[in-house]
């Protein structure tokens, strides 16, 4: 086990750590960097205090967490351009541990959270997420988009009359009459100028200019709409170095382990999918273990100074990428200006309009969702369009990481039964003597059967020959149906002769291993299986 995990450390490249990366320093990409991180950073401020609200922790705690996790990521992750911090998917969770324990616990699972991560990273688990089909990552990105548009909805009631709860927001009152109209008119106000600046000038990011110019107006004419202080007070300090007060004994591991391996996964698994999505976006590959060291690093920090620990944001990444953000410098922007908001930019920051903050996360899920999924869906395979719908469903009703491995393991079976179904054999016996079977189709767990079904042992000649040469045996119960048949023929007195198998299963056949018939043409691949066992020790208990 040390071994393995030198051997991991050894085997870990260097980060790519430039600010720049090819983009090149120049001026103009150095403001346009900086901007996005300002747009970055007004678009953060309500979504971290909500997301402490439902985490039930002081707002400061969740600010602290978008300011460390943004930082720290930006600074080491695997994806210039993505945007990390307190989200919605990981608060869910933390409310019923701080409600149980209180927010030291919090603290201490998050660094515990933060470890399990980099570990993570060391082990290079994050390449998994290739396994993740397009079907799955279509559900996600328009359940996301759609998650993002409900959430926003919560501003469209009167400040104070809203519900925490264990997933989120419940009740509320809804604005009426003229608060609604203005409300609504400002956040299309916010959506036509993000529309139309970019046919007029690049040089500012076009949300930041809706923002400006919806709240210039807002303050400059005293209209009375909810605004950014009408959730909390962003005013603070800075965070500082925090050992978590709680007792160091086996009953507190006991307590936030099983936290910290939930807080993981779905934080590595919203980090890993946002990576894959600003990929698609900026052209980007890789970068997958260094992301998850990169969160790890950052929540193990983030737990040490009050924080209540984070991942990457999607409707956030998504902001900076429209923006123009493509580097570092646009995260590590994004982090120092939601920093001086919190010091000393409190005041004029509680004055911003929540509608436009509103009309830009619109704007985002109206560019996240995948519009060309509605006519696609009737031209794929009804599996694919099947899981596609499911992952959004349960994105929507549960959240992403639960969606994801639904998802997964739904196209999985999808897949196996697929290719269960395929195996078949072509018969053929030019002399009556000599009966050959010409195996199609790929020989796995979930073929096995359907495999052994095709012969008839006690109705064949005397002479029987099995090709493999346009099949591929894959794994161990494949190679017990090979035993099992090569079995019956001689149990019935019958010559079985098994060509064009691989090396390994000329290796790995105990029992059959004298029926094959050698070959230059014979294939060279390997098996998914134990090659310390062979198969015909396990024959025992069939």
């Amino acid at each position: 086990m040390k071994r393995a995990l030198f051997g991991s450390f050894a085997k870990m490249t260097m980060p790519e750590l430039s600010l720049m990366n090819d983009e090149g320093f120049t001026a103009a990409r150095l403001r346009t960097e900086i901007l996005s991180g300002l747009t970055v950073a007004l678009a953060l401020v309500p979504e971290a205090v909500a997301f402490a609200f439902v985490a039930g922790v002081h707002p400061l705690v969740g600010l602290y967490a978008a300011f460390l996790v943004g930082l720290v990521t930006a600074l080491i992750g695997g994806r210039p351009g993505m945007i990390s911090g307190a989200t919605g998917a990981l608060a869910v969770v933390m409310v019923a541990l701080v409600a149980e324990h209180g927010v030291e616990y919090l603290f201490a699972t998050v660094v515990l959270m933060g470890i399990l991560q980099i570990l993570a990273g060391i082990m290079h688990l994050g390449r998994f997420i290739r396994l993740v089909p397009h079907p799955v990552m279509l559900g996600f990105v328009n359940g996301l988009a759609i998650v993002i548009f409900l959430a926003q909805l919560t501003q469209f009631k009167v400040p104070g009359t809203i519900e925490i709860t264990g997933h989120g927001t419940t009740g509320g009152i809804w604005l009426s009459g003229a608060p609604l109209y203005m409300m609504l008119g400002l956040v299309a106000l916010t959506m036509a100028i993000i529309y139309t600046m970019p046919r007029l000038t690049r040089v500012i990011p076009a949300p930041l200019a809706g923002i400006g110019i919806v709240a210039a107006i807002v303050i400059g004419f005293g209209l009375d709409v909810p605004r950014v202080g009408d959730m909390a007070s962003i005013q603070g300090g800075l965070p500082l170095l925090h050992i978590p007060l709680v007792p160091i004994n086996w009953e507190t591991f006991e307590i936030i382990l099983p936290y910290s391996i939930i807080l993981a996964a779905i934080g590595l698994i919203e980090s890993l999918l946002t990576l894959n999505l600003v990929g698609e976006m900026t052209g980007k590959r890789g970068g997958a273990s260094q992301e998850c060291i990169a969160q790890g690093i950052a929540n193990t920090v983030t737990g040490f100074f009050g924080g209540m620990g984070g991942c990457a944001m999607i409707g956030q990444s998504i902001i900076n990428v429209k923006s123009g953000g493509r580097t570092r410098i646009a995260g590590i922007a994004a982090a120092i200006f939601l920093l001086l908001f919190i010091l000393i930019g409190s005041s004029v920051i509680e004055l911003i309009p929540l509608a436009a903050l509103v009309g830009v996360m619109f704007m985002v899920v109206i560019g996240t969702f995948a519009w060309n999924s509605l006519t696609i869906l009737r031209r794929v395979p009804i599996t694919d369009a099947f899981v596609t719908l499911l992952v959004t469903i349960v994105t929507v009703m549960s959240d992403l990481a639960v969606a994801v491995v639904v998802g997964v393991i739904v196209s999985a079976l999808a897949y196996a039964w697929n290719n269960a179904t395929r195996i078949h054999a072509h018969i053929d016996q030019p002399d009556g003597q000599t009966k050959f079977y010409i195996i199609q189709g790929p020989l796995f767990f979930g073929s096995s059967a359907g495999f052994s079904e095709l012969f008839t042992p006690q109705e064949d000649p005397e002479i029987v020959i099995v090709d493999f040469a346009d099949s591929r045996v894959v794994d161990q119960s494949a190679l017990q149906a090979i035993e099992a048949i090569a079995a019956k023929y001689e149990a019935a007195g019958k010559r079985i002769q098994l060509r064009h198998l691989s090396r390994d299963c000329h290796k790995l056949l105990q029992k059959a291993g004298h029926l094959m018939v050698d070959s230059d043409d014979d294939p060279d691949y390997a098996l998914v299986v134990n090659y310390n066992i062979r198969t015909g020790i396990l024959d025992s208990g069939h």
